[in-house]
Formats: structure tokens, C-alpha cells, sequence
């Protein structure tokens, strides 16, 4: 068997119990301070009332939006192949949502850089989407911005101008810049409304839009650009599952509706941004082609004019069947030979872009006819990635990683593309060599044709040629177009946003936390007045921590007169020192004079209160009792009895005086005698210390029964020490909330180093609260004596401000 076990065991039940005391002090001593306890619920409800009702409004706006993410194909030239994964990144689409140029977008449709607000009795609260006047703000023009201006009208034509803030900003046309300034001056302050106002700080116009004939607006410009970051940073997303890619937007504004339509046009400049990208392609084909157009259309209206003169002048408006065939030989070779050329400028275009690394203006083959597969979906992974890089550079920089590796795919396929240009371009040139060598060798059948009919095919042959270039230039701008038109975004709004309920201030929350708090605080003040403390103020860490028993306590209460125990027989400090007395026939021999020594550790703990009414409750009882004032430094007992210290202790110790009878003073109270300490000498300790005091109690204890000695602190001189050996029992009084936690080690010690056998503590000055909670301690009196009965609501908080 462990024998620590046997050890451990019984010391459970006391250390629970000891546990138990302290939970119970603590809420003893919280429910004790109920008024305070009140006072916090009522200053913290309060608050939170105050709270619930000024802080403005936050609602959460949210909708859904989904990313399409598009399959990667198994085809060789996918954007697998070469590293890039075709599937939209959920992530970055996000960032892009929240970047800046998306926001700006969303912005441009909404009408947020001008707020009109109006004044509550406590707060600003804003107009929104409507307001009783309108302003339009000419922002080519320098403004004030992110500032108050106040409009004011008292009738329906003329209204005034003021500027209630310090400082302004103002902003200049294409500078996103801003300029600090002081508050402007108007040279006048009455205007029109419906009229353009301009002064060097402002361009703006003030239309009345309501019937109302008077009125006050707060009307706030803001900069673009602190209106974009704070937009583009106040929207949430996350993803609706784990697995999904739906995503929910949400943001948080003081107006439901403005969130509402914030996030609405968001996503919508979302897909808008895709769709301008998606049409890019198009938009750059149909752009090439109509610069062909507009050339080749005049060519063709001149050609046809000619002929037309031609045929007229020469009479002659058919060809032979010979001429015909030539005719249509040329004309097929002419626009295969058309074709290739124009796809040949379309590979040195290309080569152009590619040097210069411009792949904004890149149009792809299959756009202009040029139907080969490989150079078609290198071209196509080339405009991807370069989309990829555009929507990666609105929230990144050119050195961040994701942009370092779509440049390095982009520059391989630019090296790819490059090496297979030079292949195709001696392909066309070939192609080109050989169309050239087959129309020479018809040229040699139609110079045997008539002067006259080799002049018209000649003009036929251009017009046909022109004719079927426009036609097929014509033919892809209309595919172009329709493409353009068919395309959608990828992405699409799955629900539009929708105003949640207000998020903050939460009432119920704001009021649990209010009455959370109120209970709290005075709690942690409890315990910091409990733990925190250096003072003495439990009777049970008293106990605890002292090895001198607790024989009495004494209760606090204001007085006028040291002698309660004469002056007020029924009150319970009085009877705190009756019991003391009767505790004392269990400790001093019965029958026998004794003497009885009261001290403490510093000055101003109730040593010379307890010691006077100790000596009264004695002389009560029939025992003839001396009182002696051995503080021959810092007297006090003269004062409370009406005596003069003239003469006393010190004259008898300095043999100024060899009868001490002569000394004693008789008090007006029966059995009471006192000993006073006599003027201050120049050396008390060695007085002390003569021998003559130790003779002087031998001879007192054959007169008096008890003999009380009011001694000087012992923690502040050192005579205490030698009257220890004299006295049959020794009090130290310790003060409620006044002895300093480190004085009771102090006793500790005199106990052990002067060998005290009958030592004992008094607990002076205690709350009375506290004197009814630990009565079995210090007799708790409130229910034994009518003026200390429990006292009502109005007594008691009289009792706690006014004592």
C-alpha cells in the first residue's frame, strides 16, 4: 500500500471545506454589495439601450453566382499540353470580384459618388435611391469631395450653400489625386436651383425634386477612388459547398438597398468584363476586315463604272466561248492567288504582333479562312493565356509567381507559333509561284484573243477579282459577327442579391452582453478586493494563515467615546468583550490575579481601544482591575478618561517617584483603576528594561486582580519584547482591513521566538456584515439587541454613505 495515500486522505475533506468557504465568502460578499451590483446592470443596460438605439444600421446584402469550369480536352493542342489547366480557378475568380477594375465597373453604373444625408436628433442618416433634391456633378471640372456641403431652402426657386466641415478635399479631372484644402468661400449664398453653379472648387447643379417648400440636405461628393477601395474591400465571397463552384457574395452597408444594388451590379460588370474579353477575337476580325472593305469597296464601284463605259463605247457586251474559258480560268486562279497573298500579309501581321509581343490586336486564322488546325489552336491557347494574364494582373503584380508562369507558357508558345510561321509563310510563297506561272500561261491564250475582247476580260478580270474578294471578305465579316453575337458569358448569376436582416446592433446580444458585464464587473471587483488584497479581511484566512488563535472579534462602528462598555452596555462590541472575558476563564487560572498584555503591529489597529474596554468589562464583572499605559512614547489613555498626563509610568521606572500609588488614578467607574504612562521620556526602551517594571507587577498582582498592560506596537519598538515574560496572557489585536497581511507572519514569529504559551489574536474593527456571517467567531449581536436589529432598504444605504 502507497503511504502517501493513507497521508493525503484526510486532509480532502478540509481542503474541500476550505474550498466551499471561499465560494460562499465570495458571493457573500457579492450579494452583501447588491447595490453596487445594481448600479453596474443599471449603467450597462443603459449603455446598451443608448447603443441599441443611436449605432446605425448594418445590413447584410447577399447573392449567388456561379463559375463556370470549363473540361480540359484530350486534344494534343490543348491547353493541357502545354502545362496550363483550361478550368477556371475558383479562387482567382474571387479575387477578380473583389478587384478594383471589376468594382470600378460596378460603380460606373450606380450613382454612389453622391450621398445626400440628412440630420437626425443624435446621428446622420442617408437618403437612398431617392431624395428630395438632386445633384449633377460635372466631374471634368475640380470638385470638392469628401466633405459636407449643406443646401438649404425655405421656398421652391432659391436655396443657400454652407460648408459645415474644416477641411476638404478636392479633385481635378483625370488625376486620381487629391488635394487637402480649408473650407471654402462663396462670394455669394443664395443660387437658383435648376441653374449650373461653377466656381474655381466646384462645378455642380441643385434640382428640386420634391414639392417640399422648405428643407435641409447634407450633400456628400466622393472621390472615385476612395469610393472603389471602399467597395472593392467590403465584399465577402466564399463558396456555397466545399465542392462547389456557386459562390455567395455579401457585403455590409448602413442601407439594405444600396448592397442590394451594389452586388446586382457587380456581378452584372463581371460578365460584362468576360463577355468584352470573349468578343475580343471577333471584335479584332471584324475590325481587320472592314479595313479591307472600305478600300477594296471603291475599287470595285470604279472597276464597274469602267466597264460599264467600256461596253457602251466599244458596242460590245459579249465574249466568245474561247474568250469565256479563259476568262473563268484567270478569274479562279486570280482569287486563289487573292486568297494566299492575303494569308501571307495575315503571317507577317502575325510575325509583327509576336516580335513586339502585342497579342491584344491577334486575329485567329480560322477568322479569315485560314483553315489549318495547328496554327488555329496555338493562336487560340495564346489569346487564353493572354486573358488569363489580364485577369490575373487586376489583382496582382508582374513579379507575383501566377503572373511569372503565364508569362513563361505565354513566351513558349510565342516560340512555337513563331518557328511554325516560318513553315506556312514558304508554304504561301510556293502556292503564290506557282498561281503566278499557271495565270502566265493562260496570259499566252488570251493575247490571241481580239484587241477589243482582250480589253474587256481585262476590265471583266479585275471586276471579278474584286467582286469575289468582297464577297469573301464580306462572307467571314458576317460570320465574325454572328459569332460575336451568339457569345455569352460562361459565368451567370444564380440569384440575385436579396437584403438579410440588420447584423449589427443586435439588441438581445448587446443587452446579454450589457447584463453579462454588469454582473461581472463587480464580481472581478470582489475578487480582486479578495485576492488583490494585502490586508487582512477573513477571518478564515485569518485562522488559516496565523498560528495564534482567534479568541475574539470585535465589531467595527463609528464612536464618539472610547468606553463603549460604559457608555452603551447593550451594543454588541460590548458584548464582543464580555465574551472575550468569558473565553479568558479558560485560559487564565481562576482565583488568581492576572495580568493580561495587549499589542499589535503597528499603530492605529484598536490596541488601546481593546485594552480600555478589556479593563471595563472587567471591572463590570467585580474585579478589581488596573489599567496601565506602558506606550511611554505615544500615550493615549489620559485622553479617554479626562485625565492629565502629568504624572505616571515613567515617573516611576526614572525613580522620580518610588510610590506608585501615588500614581494610580482612580477612575469614576467602579473596580477601575488607571496607570497612566507619565511624560515622555528621552528613553523608554532602558526604562522598560530596568528591572523596576517587572518588580512593579509583582507587587500590583497582590492588589488587583487584573492587571492590563496597553503596550507600544511591536513592530515599530522594541519594549514590548521585554514585557512578554510579564504577563500571563498576551493579545495581539489585528484590524479588519487595516493589518497588513505580512504583520501576521510577524506574529508568527514573536510566537516562536519568545516562546508565548498563552497568546492569543483579537479581531478588531470588523464589518459588521462580516461579524454576522461569522458570528461563531465574534458573536454577531444583530439579533440579540434592538438598536442593531436588521435595519430596512432606506436604513441601510443611509447606514453605507452617511455611517
Amino acid at each position: 500500500m502507497n503511504p502517501n495515500t493513507n497521508t493525503n486522505l484526510p486532509q480532502q475533506p478540509f481542503q474541500e471545506e476550505d474550498d466551499l468557504h471561499q465560494i460562499k465568502d465570495i458571493v457573500r460578499r457579492y450579494l452583501r454589495n447588491w447595490y453596487w451590483v445594481g448600479f453596474s446592470l443599471a449603467v450597462f443596460l443603459i449603455g446598451a439601450f443608448l447603443i441599441n438605439r443611436w449605432t446605425p444600421r448594418v445590413y447584410r446584402s447577399s447573392s449567388q453566382f456561379f463559375i463556370k469550369q470549363e473540361e480540359a480536352g484530350l486534344n494534343l493542342f490543348n491547353q493541357g499540353y502545354f502545362g496550363y489547366n483550361s478550368e477556371l480557378d475558383v479562387t482567382n475568380q474571387m479575387i477578380i470580384l473583389k478587384s478594383r477594375p471589376i468594382a470600378e465597373l460596378a460603380l460606373k453604373k450606380l450613382n454612389f459618388d453622391v450621398e445626400y444625408h440628412y440630420e437626425g436628433y443624435v446621428t446622420k442618416a442617408e437618403y437612398y435611391p431617392t431624395a428630395p433634391i438632386l445633384a449633377e456633378v460635372d466631374w471634368k471640372h475640380p470638385q470638392l469631395v469628401n466633405g459636407e456641403i449643406q443646401i438649404q431652402w425655405t421656398d421652391k426657386n432659391q436655396f443657400s450653400i454652407g460648408f459645415p466641415d474644416e477641411k476638404y478635399g478636392l479633385t481635378q479631372a483625370n488625376n486620381p489625386g487629391i488635394t487637402n484644402i480649408n473650407r471654402p468661400v462663396l462670394e455669394k449664398s443664395q443660387f437658383a436651383f435648376g441653374e449650373w453653379i461653377e466656381t474655381p472648387f466646384m462645378r455642380i447643379k441643385i434640382s428640386l425634386t420634391s414639392g417640399e417648400n422648405e428643407g435641409r440636405i447634407l450633400v456628400k461628393l466622393r472621390d472615385k477612388q476612395g469610393l472603389i477601395n471602399q467597395y472593392a474591400g467590403s465584399v465577402d465571397i466564399v463558396t456555397v459547398d466545399k465542392f462547389s463552384s456557386i459562390l455567395q457574395l455579401s457585403i455590409n452597408t448602413n442601407l439594405a438597398s444600396k448592397g442590394v444594388d451594389y452586388l446586382n451590379a457587380l456581378m452584372e460588370a463581371y460578365l460584362e468584363n468576360e463577355l468584352d474579353q470573349k468578343n475580343r477575337t471577333a471584335t479584332n476580325t471584324i475590325n481587320f476586315i472592314d479595313e479591307q472593305l472600305s478600300g477594296l469597296s471603291d475599287s470595285l464601284s470604279f472597276i464597274e463604272n469602267r466597264l460599264e463605259s467600256f461596253r457602251s463605247a466599244n458596242r460590245i457586251y459579249d465574249i466568245s466561248s474561247e474568250g469565256t474559258s479563259v476568262f473563268r480560268n484567270l478569274a479562279d486562279l486570280d482569287r486563289e492567288l487573292a486568297q494566299e497573298k492575303m494569308k501571307r500579309e495575315y503571317y507577317r501581321n502575325l510575325q509583327s504582333y509576336l516580335v513586339k509581343e502585342d497579342y491584344n490586336e491577334i486575329i485567329v486564322p480560322s477568322g479569315l479562312g485560314i483553315d489549318d488546325p495547328i496554327l488555329n489552336n496555338l493562336i487560340k491557347n495564346l489569346l487564353e493565356l493572354q486573358n488569363q494574364k489580364a485577369s490575373l494582373m487586376t489583382t496582382q503584380k508582374e513579379a507575383s509567381p501566377a503572373v511569372r508562369e503565364v508569362n513563361r507558357k505565354l513566351e513558349d508558345l510565342n516560340n512555337s507559333i513563331r518557328e511554325l510561321l516560318v513553315n506556312v509563310d514558304e508554304n504561301a510563297a510556293f502556292l503564290i509561284r506557282d498561281l503566278e506561272r499557271r495565270i502566265g500561261q493562260i496570259d499566252l491564250e488570251f493575247s490571241k484573243l481580239p484587241a477589243k475582247e482582250q480589253n474587256l476580260l481585262r476590265i471583266q478580270r479585275d471586276y471579278s477579282f474584286s467582286e469575289g474578294i468582297y464577297t469573301f471578305l464580306a462572307q467571314k465579316r458576317a460570320e465574325a459577327a454572328i459569332s460575336k453575337a451568339a457569345n455569352t458569358p460562361n459565368n451567370k448569376i444564380i440569384e440575385f442579391a436579396q437584403a438579410g436582416g440588420v447584423i449589427t446592433p443586435k439588441p438581445m446580444r448587446n443587452y446579454a452582453l450589457a447584463l453579462s458585464l454588469g454582473m461581472l464587473i463587480p464580481l472581478l471587483f470582489v475578487l480582486a478586493k479578495v485576492y488583490l488584497s494585502d490586508k487582512v479581511k477573513d477571518i478564515k484566512e485569518l485562522e488559516k494563515k496565523s498560528k495564534v488563535p482567534v479568541l475574539a472579534s470585535v465589531a467595527f462602528r463609528k464612536l464618539y467615546n472610547e468606553l463603549v462598555v460604559f457608555n452603551d452596555k447593550n451594543s454588541g462590541i460590548t458584548e464582543a468583550f464580555r465574551s472575550l472575558r468569558a473565553n479568558m476563564n479558560f485560559v487564565l487560572p481562576k482565583d488568581q490575579s492576572s495580568v493580561i498584555l495587549l499589542t499589535s503591529n503597528t499603530s492605529g489597529e484598536g490596541k488601546t481601544f481593546c485594552s480600555i474596554n478589556l479593563a471595563s468589562v472587567y471591572s463590570l464583572s467585580g474585579k478589581k482591575t488596573l489599567l496601565i499605559g506602558t506606550d511611554l512614547r505615544k500615550p493615549k489613555i489620559a485622553k479617554d478618561f479626562d485625565f492629565k498626563n502629568d504624572k505616571g509610568l515613567s515617573n516611576y521606572l526614572s525613580g522620580q517617584e518610588t510610590d506608585w500609588k501615588k500614581l494610580v488614578k482612580a477612575t469614576t467607574y467602579e473596580h477601575l483603576d488607571v496607570l497612566l504612562s507619565g511624560p515622555i521620556p528621552p528613553n523608554p526602551s532602558e526604562l522598560i528594561g530596568n528591572g523596576k517594571m517587572e518588580a512593579l507587577i509583582q507587587e500590583l498582582k497582590h492588589i488587583y486582580d487584573v492587571v492590563i498592560l496597553d503596550t507600544p506596537p511591536i513592530g515599530m519598538v522594541s519594549e514590548t519584547l521585554e514585557m512578554f515574560p510579564l504577563a500571563d496572557v498576551a493579545f495581539f489585536v489585528v484590524r479588519y482591513d487595516y493589518t497588513l497581511k505580512s504583520g501576521i507572519d510577524h506574529i508568527n514569529q514573536l510566537k516562536t521566538n519568545q516562546k508565548l504559551k498563552q497568546a492569543y489574536i483579537i479581531f478588531n474593527a470588523v464589518d459588521e456584515k462580516e461579524m454576522q456571517y461569522n458570528y461563531g467567531y465574534g458573536y454577531g449581536y444583530g439579533g440579540y439587541y434592538g438598536e442593531e436589529e436588521r435595519k430596512g432598504l432606506l436604513a441601510g444605504i443611509r447606514k453605507k454613505w452617511f455611517g
